[in-house]
């Protein structure tokens, strides 16, 4: 079943756990594609040095500011398109990047093999039939880290342990 709308309104490093088994849904050309996601990071407000809101609000963050459950999808390096899932209340920024999902272990990976693309940028995934996300009742076991490649941050917040890493269902 699709999660409910209270679910975006967690706080970035609450959902980003609370997103680990949870199925991803991409429907292309008819079809489902449904993968379990196993890896998160989170990103949260102005005042994260990791994060793309740090600067203030920008032609390319404004999506981060907008109410919890809208997809943020950004170019990484010129090449991967990067899913991020906001969370929260309107006008504050904080959202989750999708790090992995069963037999994809990397952010660009995933969104390759589930055709997501900038397109998909400012989706509502509580009401969208393109992206969304459904909850199976999946309660995994994870472990938390510090997150990966951001060393622009200041030290405080890449030791931060907000990414989440599904260790087994």
């Amino acid at each position: 079943m699709r999660v409910k709308n209270d679910f975006y309104k967690m706080r970035a490093p609450e959902m980003a756990k609370a997103l680990l088994g949870k199925l991803l849904c991409r429907r292309v050309d008819g079809k489902v594609i449904k993968l379990r996601i196993t890896e998160t990071e989170a990103y949260f407000g102005e005042d994260d040095t990791a994060c793309h809101a740090s600067r203030g609000k920008t032609e390319r963050t404004k999506t981060m500011y907008q109410e919890g459950g809208v997809a943020y999808i950004y170019l990484c390096y010129g090449i991967h398109n990067m899913l991020n899932i906001v969370s929260g209340e309107k006008d504050f920024p904080e959202a989750c990047l999708i790090r992995g999902v069963e037999g994809y272990d990397g952010p660009g990976k995933l969104t390759k093999a589930m055709k997501i693309d900038r397109s998909l940028n400012g989706a509502d995934m509580r009401t969208s039939e393109e992206l969304w996300l459904e909850d199976d009742g999946c309660s995994p076991v994870f472990e938390a880290g510090k997150r990966i490649g951001i060393g622009y941050a200041s030290q405080e917040d890449q030791n931060r342990l907000w990414r989440f890493t599904l260790i087994y269902l």
